[in-house]
């Protein structure tokens, strides 16, 4: 206990104890705010031609994907989280923004390989574990993932009589991680923290950055 009190080795221990721990750096795209914004526009513009539609740049859209530009190249957060009804491009710029990925291929240099993301919906997150727990686990722990429709799935399943809570789960394991996630959901900031509860809702907001869809539907136009 006298050792311990030791001045010396109380200025030590300090000084280990307040040292940053070594991190991997969060994903950010390496260009400035307007050509991360062309980039976007060209990948959205590609994903609904790829699917047969036509791209009408509109100033929701416009305001949209400069937000999405501005996240991305900030690097302040691990991801983003786009809020609005059904039908008005929020999937679309999730792929766009997987497309644009694989397009680039950026060096992932803490893991040694170029960045990507896998995009799952969320009702086969909470399928996978109730199936699949080791799969699931395989999500929680994947550097980029993209979430589709957070809000549509199971929020409680039963694997091997054990009950979870699926998006609370994953959310909190990639909190915990630091892992990149792109989430689209139909529900707005205070559906989300009604329907997760507090501790997850404060967790987004300190994971994500949130874009507002405020555009009706494209769907039928």
């Amino acid at each position: 206990m006298e050792q311990i009190e030791n001045p010396k080795i109380i200025g030590t221990l300090v000084s280990r104890l307040v040292q940053p721990r070594i991190t991997k750096a969060r994903f950010r795209l390496p260009f400035d705010e307007d050509t991360a914004k062309k980039l976007l526009a060209c990948a959205i513009e590609g994903e609904v031609r790829g699917r047969g539609g036509t791209f009408a740049c509109t100033g929701p859209v416009e305001m949209q994907i400069g937000r999405l530009a501005a996240s991305l190249t900030s690097g302040k957060r691990y991801g983003v989280i786009l809020c609005g009804t059904c039908g008005n491009g929020k999937t679309t710029m999730m792929r766009a923004f997987q497309n644009l990925l694989n397009v680039l291929r950026l060096p992932d240099n803490y893991h040694k390989k170029t960045y990507g993301m896998s995009i799952v919906n969320a009702g086969h997150i909470a399928y996978l574990c109730r199936s699949n727990y080791e799969g699931f686990l395989g999500l929680c722990n994947t550097e980029m993932l993209g979430i589709d429709d957070m809000g549509t799935e199971p929020l409680e399943v039963q694997e091997f009589g054990n009950m979870h809570r699926p998006m609370v789960d994953l959310l909190t394991r990639r909190y915990e991680n630091g892992t990149f996630s792109f989430i689209t959901t139909n529900l707005v900031p205070q559906q989300i923290r009604n329907l997760y509860g507090e501790r997850i809702a404060d967790r987004l907001n300190e994971m994500v950055d949130k874009i507002i869809f405020e555009n009706p539907s494209f769907r039928g136009v």
